[in-house]
């Protein structure tokens, strides 16, 4: 079981946004902006593009109210989606406020948040979700 499977199930601790039977959504804990959450499926697969095409469409729209909760919750033009990273391997989606392209640089510095921080950010998105 990888880490983010781990997190899903609850072993790992984690800020909570949103889930349903399929797929979990936390934030991610070095964040780029306040309310930057990532979008997982329960079932590990490494590569995005490998889900089963009504398990990516369902997964879409999971990842589209997260994204509907963020910006809610935290006001910004758009609420970026990118699909890269190597360090995990179960495919994630993050979901990031922007107001400029420059939000979603993953070179600059994350930000430095308190377990209170994390917990308040993510009670606001679980409430707008």
């Amino acid at each position: 079981m990888d880490i983010f499977s781990k997190i899903a199930a609850g072993e790992i601790p984690s800020y909570k946004c949103a889930e349903n039977d399929k797929f979990y959504a936390f934030l991610d804990i070095n964040p780029l902006a306040e309310g930057h959450t990532l979008v997982i499926p329960r079932r590990e697969v490494d590569y995005f593009f490998d889900l089963e095409d009504e398990e990516l469409a369902e997964y879409q729209v999971f990842a589209k109210r997260v994204a509907a909760a963020i910006k809610k919750a935290f006001p910004c033009k758009k609420v970026a989606q990118v699909v890269l990273g190597l360090e995990v391997p179960h495919a994630h989606i993050h979901l990031i406020p922007m107001n400029s392209e420059a939000d979603v640089d993953f070179r600059k510095k994350k930000l430095s948040l308190t377990p209170e921080q994390f917990e308040e950010i993510a009670e606001k998105i679980r409430k707008a979700f």
